[in-house]
């Protein structure tokens, strides 16, 4: 196939996907967002505010010079 029908297919299906509306089930959409609103909540509570014990090695500041 030619470099003109090659892009002239790609032109064809990039415009049918741009044009392309799928029924959107609004409900369901709904559903799945408070589930997922509602799990982030759990972890978010038990993980987030969870202050992890200090382990800087670098506290120390810049290395000492020997002269």
């Amino acid at each position: 196939m030619g470099r003109g029908r090659q892009k002239a297919k790609q032109r064809k299906v990039a415009r049918d996907l741009k044009y392309f509306t799928p029924d959107t089930d609004y409900q369901a959409l709904e559903r799945e967002l408070r589930a997922a609103n509602s799990s982030a909540n759990e972890d978010e509570d038990e993980d987030y505010y969870e202050i992890p014990p200090a382990t800087d090695d670098w506290d120390d500041g810049p290395p000492k010079r020997s002269r």
